[in-house]
């Protein structure tokens, strides 16, 4: 990945934008990274990866409390005495 300060990033906005569209590129502050500039593919890849993890584990807590003998009705009764 591509690291460029502060300081030309904002004068070189145009062309970070435009390198940001081949790879990530990282933006440092002071020798410290602060911020990554990703093309908007990327962006709405990684979402889409991070919405399948969570389906992929709401399925897997599913299964195992199916498993376990958790049915609606008593999760509906838990949550009643919760509310109580």
């Amino acid at each position: 990945m591509k690291t460029v300060a502060t300081t030309k990033a904002k004068n070189r906005l145009g062309v970070i934008l435009d390198a940001a569209q081949r790879e990530p590129i990282v933006i440092q502050r002071q020798d410290r990274d602060i911020a990554v500039v990703l093309s908007m593919a990327e962006y709405e890849r990684l979402r889409a990866g991070n919405i399948q993890a969570f389906l992929d584990l709401r399925n897997e807590v599913a299964t195992q409390a199916a498993a376990s003998g958790l049915t609606e009705e008593r999760l509906t009764g838990l949550l009643a005495r919760d509310d109580a």
